[in-house]
């Protein structure tokens, strides 16, 4: 497969033997300890936030990929934690948003580049509701954030290739 992550990885993460080879399509075996590693999705989140008149909260991105385009406020799930914990973690960091409760919708699997490597992801997507009053401050990695009415949403205008499909999910159930 071009452009795997297994092809980045020569020597094993256990031993440093270079001893290590393909094992299947997604591991590389160490013949030198036994050691097996399994390349699996890294958990990612992003999140639908609406506000009590309807309106979108929609992210400008600051830093690449696709930065200046369209985003939704989320970002990688750390170890320890839930989807759910990641997601209001990143929506704090990104906008300033103390949310409470969110609801899973549904995911999507990525390829999301990152520093020359391909990073396969699990992308989950979340609902989350604020008060019309909510006070946003765009932050992190995020140039500036909008709230937009559902009907003004432009799928083309967000920069990854997850997102758009996400977004174009969420516009059918909901307009």
């Amino acid at each position: 497969m071009k452009n795997h992550p297994l092809d980045t990885f020569h020597f094993c993460p256990k031993c440093g033997s270079d001893l290590f080879d393909i094992h299947n399509f997604k591991s590389k075996h160490c013949s030198n300890c036994g050691f097996t590693y399994y390349q699996n999705p890294s958990s990612s989140t992003a999140a639908f936030i609406l506000n009590s008149k309807g309106e979108l909260l929609v992210a400008r991105r600051g830093k690449e990929p696709a930065k200046g385009t369209l985003d939704l406020p989320g970002g990688f799930v750390d170890n320890g934690e839930s989807g759910e914990q990641g997601i209001i973690r990143e929506i704090k960091e990104e906008t300033g948003l103390d949310i409470k409760e969110v609801k899973y919708l549904f995911s999507i699997p990525n390829i999301y580049p990152y520093s020359g490597m391909n990073i396969h992801t699990l992308d989950m997507f979340y609902l989350c509701h604020v008060e019309e009053e909510a006070v946003v401050q765009a932050s992190d990695d995020v140039a500036e954030c909008t709230w937009v009415p559902l009907r003004e949403v432009y799928v083309e205008r967000f920069g990854l290739r997850s997102i758009r499909e996400a977004v174009h999910r969420f516009l059918q159930l909901n307009c």
